[in-house]
């Protein structure tokens, strides 16, 4: 932590911001520039302060959410848990918000139900003073309706109010609540007002209401009659009998900052509440409310608009409201139609009841479900990841324990069966080290056996390769000097690859150089070679072998194929020199049938072919006559001869590089599965020729 202050920018900036705020806390200067500064540090902390969390929580994240187990729990509770939480929280508070709406909605009805009684007893009570004797009637009609509504509206309140204003013409009731009206406001028009009007009790320690209504008859009357129905203690326990809801005190709202100041005060104190509401109103719903709502209630508030009496505007009132759950559910379901003694309601709420228990059943089986897949998956990803480590230390032995037979259990399946074959991998790459090694042995022995020194031999011009394919093969090739003017000359194809291969092509090299000491005709030589080392093949194994001796001094090549490619021949002397395909007849080397020998001596033929200068002798193995290009095609005999009919003027190393390039340009880097050996023999006039000869490379694309 210190090297991080001390060595990183970050750091530096961090503790220069720690170093202000604390030189600003002790000295608190006023300067402007050290403010400045203070600011800047705080901003310095802040963003300092915000990184180090984020970095803390990707930290805390890495670590906790390592585990796929982790993973999968922490996915499971944000996909499947919390959802629910939500959905559920979500329809608790709608059926909460849906109670208390539909619970300020009864208790505005029941403000409005009170203006519209009101304002109902005002026009019949103008109407009758139009049908009598007008306002000389008015005591007596005023008490009357009073006298009809005092049961229902002890407080009820009725006054004459002229147009002109002045002393009433005539009121009845207590009139506790406000002083009777003098006058009409002006803002009233003919048609009368009907509302509710709000006014402050004698301590002004709430705001009350009253339903007010006015009607003039006809409307062009002087008076008109104002009715006050008051909102007290009696009345708010006929609306609470009527809703189930408890009505408490109202409040006045700021109406844009401004409060609506009630009429007035009360005259008198409010009458406390009358006997206890009984009928209709009051009776409760048989319906029986589920056990979980009982005894809850809510406590909210309703706003209520109501008009101020001196000019007319608008305000608002609040009024507490406490909804017990239980009862406002039996007053709602027992309007609901029944079947027989069962009412809908109950059938519904056992139906939501059923539906929200298996709700939660499934939810918790999911729950359970969900932990016991995140265990059995993360168990299964735990014992991969052992095996995997065990595997990589070297372990290839190690299995994973089958326990299901899902997918995860061939998951298990297929690692123990990678884990073998990975195992019988390395064993095969051990073993194909081992062949290669073998492989590599032989190349060197067969790289061994060929001629690497130089010819020195006047009037001959010779050039030998020898293009090693991918694996060891059996070409051999070989010249030697048999006396002054005569030149061996021999290659040869022992079947088959590999070790075997090279050791059969030492064998007959030591059994050539060794007879050609003592038989000067090819055909001798390979008699004795087919005798001696058909004895040392296995069954499977041949050799094709093409012997020639080339005499200068007689001017002459004799030669004897044994079951090799035939030898191409160019004499130099004509004017347009055609190549020549010479194969005598001859049988393989090495094959073990009975009278197989006598029959190689008879088939055996020698064919002596005389030699100028300028003439081109080839010899070659089935490696270059057979090498294919990408559709599978040889390039042929006829395709070498035309080669080197075409470039036979050239010496020996020209012809030699020119025949590689027309081959490796029509295998177009296709792969080559056998050596190209060859050996160009140029006959020439001069008196001394020495080449390097040896194995060459060819490229590969």
């Amino acid at each position: 932590m210190s090297a991080w202050f001390a060595r990183s920018w970050s750091g530096r900036a961090v503790s220069v911001a720690i170093l202000i705020k604390v030189f600003v806390l002790v000295v608190a200067p006023t300067v402007p520039l050290l403010g400045l500064a203070d600011l800047v540090a705080t901003l310095v902390l802040l963003v300092a302060g915000l990184v180090g969390l984020a970095r803390l929580l990707a930290e805390v994240r890495r670590r906790f959410l390592w585990r796929v187990r982790r993973k999968l729990i922490v996915s499971y509770l944000f996909i499947g848990f919390v959802p629910v939480l939500l959905v559920m929280a979500f329809f608790v508070l709608a059926g909460v918000l849906m109670f208390l709406n539909v619970s300020s909605f009864l208790v505005r009805t029941g403000f409005d139900d009170l203006v519209e009684e009101a304002a109902l007893l005002a026009d019949s009570s103008a109407g009758e003073l139009v049908r009598g004797a007008g306002v000389s009637d008015a005591p007596s009609v005023l008490a009357g309706k009073r006298a009809a509504m005092l049961a229902r509206h002890p407080d009820l309140s009725l006054a004459i109010v002229t147009r002109a204003g002045g002393a009433q013409t005539a009121m009845t009731g207590p009139w506790r609540h406000l002083q009777p009206p003098r006058q009409l406001p002006a803002w009233i028009d003919p048609n009368g007002f009907g509302g509710l009007v709000a006014y402050s009790t004698p301590d002004e320690a709430s705001t009350e209401l009253v339903a007010r209504a006015v009607s003039f008859q006809p409307e062009d009357a002087d008076y008109a009659v104002v009715v006050d129905i008051p909102i007290t203690g009696l009345t708010r326990e006929r609306i609470g009998a009527a809703t189930g809801i408890v009505l408490g005190r109202a409040a006045l709202v700021t109406n844009e900052g401004e409060v609506v100041a009630p009429v007035g005060r009360g005259s008198a104190p409010v009458e406390p509440p009358g006997p206890e509401v009984v009928g209709d109103a009051a009776a409760g719903s048989s319906t029986e409310a589920p056990a979980v709502l009982e005894g809850y209630t809510l406590d909210w508030v309703t706003f209520v608009d109501y008009t101020d009496w001196a000019s007319g505007r608008s305000g608002q009132v609040t009024t507490a409201i406490e909804v017990g759950l239980g009862d406002f559910y039996r007053r709602i379901t027992g309007a609901q139609a029944s079947l027989g003694t069962v009412n809908l309601g109950s059938i519904f709420v056992l139906v939501l009841t059923v539906i929200g228990a298996l709700f939660l059943i499934i939810e918790g089986t999911a729950f359970v479900m969900g932990l016991a897949l995140a265990k059995s998956i993360t168990g299964s990803v735990h014992e991969l990841f052992t095996g995997t480590e065990r595997v990589r230390a070297g372990d290839l032995k190690h299995r994973i324990q089958v326990r299901t037979r899902d997918q995860l259990g061939q998951l298990a399946e297929s690692f123990n069966s990678m884990a073998g074959s990975i195992e019988q991998l390395l064993k095969q790459a051990a073993e194909k080290k081992r062949l290669e090694e073998e492989l590599r042995i032989a190349r060197d022995i067969q790289m061994s056996l060929l001629p690497s020194g130089s010819v020195d031999m006047p009037g001959v011009n010779l050039t030998a390769m020898c293009v090693p394919a991918r694996e060891v093969g059996g070409d051999y090739y070989d010249f030697f000097r048999l006396g002054p003017d005569r030149l061996g000359i021999l290659i040869a194809d022992v079947s088959g690859k590999g070790t075997s291969a090279a050791f059969y092509m030492a064998e007959l090299k030591g059994l050539v150089l060794s007879l050609s000491q003592v038989y000067d005709s090819p055909k001798q030589l390979l008699i004795e070679v087919n005798r001696l080392i058909s004895d040392n093949l296995d069954t499977r194994s041949f050799i094709t072998m093409t012997y020639a001796v080339l005499d200068m001094a007689a001017g002459d090549l004799t030669h004897a194929r044994a079951g090799h490619t035939p030898l191409i021949y160019l004499p130099g002397g004509e004017p347009t020199p055609r190549a020549q395909v010479l194969a005598p007849d001859g049988l393989v080397l090495g094959l073990r049938f009975d009278g197989i020998a006598e029959k190689f001596e008879q088939l055996l033929e020698e064919h002596t072919l005389p030699v100028a200068p300028g003439d081109v002798i080839a010899l070659y193995t089935d490696g270059v006559s057979e090498a294919m290009n990408p559709e599978s095609d040889f390039f042929g005999e006829s395709r070498l001869s035309q080669v080197i009919e075409q470039h036979g003027h050239m010496s020996s190393e020209d012809l030699k590089h020119q025949v590689l390039n027309e081959v490796e340009s029509f295998v177009a880097g296709a792969e080559q599965h056998d050596d190209m050996t060859m050996i160009l023999v140029k006959v020439g006039s001069t008196a001394e020729a020495s080449v390097e000869v040896g194995p060459v490379a060819m490229a590969r694309s």
